[in-house]
């Protein structure tokens, strides 16, 4: 909002010196005061449309400095079936907690969906939860700030309209995956209390951010009630009740998708025969993305952009994919993606002009793409 970005802080000398020290004294002062976010959207997979608030540069670094100091507090209350967010953990470490729990033989799943987690977190509630490990009262008037900040949007004409935060954190926010984390504790605790369904259900409870999984033998929608009493009744959330589903992931039965993975029971296996095994790779709407993404990636008008800068792009996302995807049994997948890859660096080729894009007589076009041109493999 004030205009101000990190590279120009950078290029100024003594810029970033003289910003810390005007946000030091300011803080010791009890002057400081949050600037309005600026809100945008951005596309979300579904095809809707995700709110993100930018903050200033100086708001980012009190936000970092308190993250810094507050978290390890934090952290020594989380439970280990918490993933999202947090040091030293990953959606990896979710994912095979998953694996793990369905091979247990807990394969009657509660598929959770969250509307607007979290747009929806009521601030008061949330600071008490903060405020059980934080008695330092500096601490938490930043957050209420932070929290009741003035928002800045445009609408379609470029009006400006302002308003202020009643509940939820900001999205984009450096500290609101933590205090998200903080709320959801509530949650953790609860399932593994002892009137929650970690005891009676013998439950495994696996989330990351708003997104969770629960994984039982028995009382399935009996954990669908206490969920609802828990989430919609003391905590304020709002259950998708269209995207929550109970899954019964079996051996001929139904799959499970998670984290852009789907798990699934198969009942043949090439080096053990006739034998049930659990099945780990990418979902069906992952791999659609990834098509959808490499079209946009080689389109036609490309075809005037330097062959080697849309190389770099385009292995630049080949790389993160197969960074994520790399778990589980994705062989076959990984095939066929290559195979889309090749197609479309191929149309890519053949509609450019230059000659030093046709491949010698002893080379093959596969060879080219991927030796000389030097696409990345998956």
């Amino acid at each position: 909002m004030d205009g101000v970005s990190i590279d120009a802080l950078k290029s100024t000398e003594g810029a970033i010196e003289r910003v810390l020290g005007e946000i030091a004294e300011a803080l010791r002062g009890r002057r400081y005061q949050p600037q309005a976010i600026r809100r945008v959207y951005i596309p979300k997979a579904n095809g809707g449309q995700r709110p993100l608030g930018i903050q200033t540069v100086c708001d980012r670094i009190v936000q970092m400095a308190v993250l810094l100091v507050v978290e390890p507090i934090f952290e020594a209350d989380f439970e280990e079936t918490s993933y999202g967010f947090r040091p030293r953990c990953s959606a990896r470490n979710a994912l095979e907690a998953i694996r793990a729990g369905l091979k247990s033989g807990r394969r009657q799943v509660v598929d959770a969906d969250l509307k607007a987690c979290f747009d929806l977190i009521d601030h008061e509630k949330l600071l008490k939860c903060v405020e059980k490990r934080i008695a330092d009262r500096s601490v938490i008037g930043l957050i209420r700030q932070w929290l009741g900040v003035e928002v800045i949007e445009r609408d379609r004409d470029g009006k400006e309209n302002r308003s202020r935060q009643r509940q939820g954190t900001p999205q984009g926010g450096v500290i609101s995956p933590l205090l998200a984390n903080i709320y959801l504790h509530w949650l953790d605790r609860s399932f593994r209390s002892k009137t929650g369904p970690g005891k009676w259900a013998d439950a495994k409870i696996v989330r990351y951010a708003d997104d969770f999984v629960i994984l039982m033998r028995r009382h399935p929608e009996k954990v669908m009630e206490w969920l609802s009493q828990l989430l919609e009744g003391r905590m304020g959330l709002v259950i998708n009740q269209q995207k929550t589903t109970i899954r019964n992931v079996q051996l001929g039965g139904e799959s499970l998708d998670f984290l852009g993975y789907t798990f699934a029971w198969e009942g043949w296996s090439r080096k053990w025969g006739k034998c049930p095994w659990l099945s780990m790779k990418p979902s069906r709407k992952a791999q659609e993305r990834f098509r959808s993404q490499m079209r946009e990636l080689t389109q036609s008008r490309y075809r005037a952009l330097p062959i080697a800068v849309l190389v770099e792009r385009v292995n630049a996302y080949l790389r993160g994919w197969r960074q994520y995807f790399g778990q589980g049994h994705r062989g076959t997948v990984f095939n066929n993606m290559n195979s889309f890859v090749y197609g479309r660096m191929l149309r890519q080729m053949k509609g450019r002009s230059q000659r030093h894009l046709r491949p010698s007589a002893d080379l093959t076009y596969y060879r080219f793409i991927y030796e000389r041109l030097g696409v990345v493999r998956l």
